[in-house]
């Protein structure tokens, strides 16, 4: 899942960059240059994006029967009526967000900020979850033979 979010929020960002075109005023004049990212390159972060976000499709339903194991149906159709709530939801939003900014990759603005949040929301769950098992195990030890002895007088 780590690797899923990373080259999505890698890719979502390269490609919400817009068209831009710079003047950097120097010594002997203007230097003008653009930024834009061209089809082929477009095309590649597409192909790229996709395979990472079907790997991560495939991680969220192996993850189910692991976290949820008496529930695996029900859990499993509340996921996919997220992922349908998503399909249907996001393109609307799209397109708002088009209308609104007059910009082409606010799609895939959006979809950084939701990957960036997604991943972080994912770092700091498996943290907490790591810390909590280290409490836990942190009364018992490895050792039988130093739990069970008791200080000398």
């Amino acid at each position: 899942m780590y690797w899923t979010f990373i080259a999505s929020v890698a890719c979502t960002f390269l490609l919400s960059y817009p068209p831009t075109d710079y003047v950097v005023h120097g010594i002997d004049g203007d230097i003008r240059f653009t930024i834009e990212t061209s089809l082929p390159v477009f095309i590649l972060l597409i192909f790229v994006l996709g395979f990472f976000m079907s790997l991560g499709k495939a991680a969220v339903y192996k993850h189910v029967p692991v976290y949820y194991p008496q529930h695996v149906g029900a859990v499993g159709g509340v996921v996919g009526m997220i992922g349908g709530l998503g399909g249907f939801v996001l393109p609307l939003t799209f397109g708002v967000l088009n209308d609104l900014t007059g910009i082409w990759q606010s799609c895939f603005m959006l979809s950084f900020c939701i990957v960036a949040l997604a991943l972080m929301w994912m770092h700091f769950t498996i943290r907490r979850a790591e810390r909590e098992e280290w409490a836990a195990n942190e009364e018992r030890t490895d050792l039988p033979e130093l739990a069970s002895r008791t200080p000398l007088n």
